[in-house]
């Protein structure tokens, strides 16, 4: 752990796992295999931070979805996230992070997600606690892992990634529109003022790359 990593204090975390034993583990590895190449279920080495809203004001109803483990667009496992965060700041931990979480296609292979209880980017961007648990995790996240605040992105904004990576063709331009980026520039803003309190480095502008879609 480096000298900012350990400034940066990891912000109280509710432990609420979902399903995640041996078949789905299973699973992830064969959705990987198919869509990444590899067959791994493990998250290592993780690079990007994806930041979704959950699209209702209920936090129950997300974590029964991830829960569930239904097949999403045909296959499995189901979709699933790391983290949600729910409307009074409260975080919930889903997955341990040592586990990939179906939640961006072409990024499960190395990017953690965040889900907020929500239906628009500005209804969080307007919720104070909402948003202070956000933002400190995030840090959090991009302290201990390393992971660049320029690869801290909305779902939105997946497809310009360089770490998008999408083996099916049909998907290779599928994305949502929650947390977009005009959005995102505010939110990357106030994670920026946040590292900078902390001693964090901010690191190079953003590498957009273009999706040709």
């Amino acid at each position: 752990m480096d000298a900012a990593s350990s400034r940066v204090t990891k912000p109280h975390v509710l432990w609420k796992p979902i399903p995640f034993g041996p078949k789905r583990r299973h699973q992830m590895a064969a959705y990987s295999k198919r869509h990444y190449g590899t067959w791994q279920w493990r998250l290592t080495n993780p690079h990007v931070v994806v930041e979704h809203f959950t699209g209702s004001d209920c936090f129950s109803c997300a974590w029964n979805t991830f829960a569930a483990n239904s097949p999403d667009l045909g296959e499995l496992p189901g979709t699933c996230a790391h983290f949600i965060i729910d409307r009074d700041g409260t975080i919930y931990q889903l997955v341990r992070l040592g586990t990939r979480c179906r939640h961006t296609v072409g990024l499960n292979w190395t990017a953690f997600g965040i889900e907020h209880v929500g239906s628009s980017d500005a209804e969080i961007l307007h919720d104070r606690a909402q948003m202070r648990s956000s933002l400190r995790l995030t840090l959090w996240l991009v302290a201990h892992y390393g992971i660049q605040v320029r690869n801290v992105i909305g779902h939105n904004e997946s497809l310009m990634s360089p770490y998008h990576h999408e083996l099916y063709k049909s998907w290779r331009c599928q994305t949502h529109s929650d947390w977009n980026h005009a959005d995102m520039t505010k939110y990357r803003g106030m994670l920026k003022k946040l590292a900078r309190a902390n001693g964090v480095p901010i690191g190079p502008p953003p590498r957009w790359v273009h999706p040709n879609c």
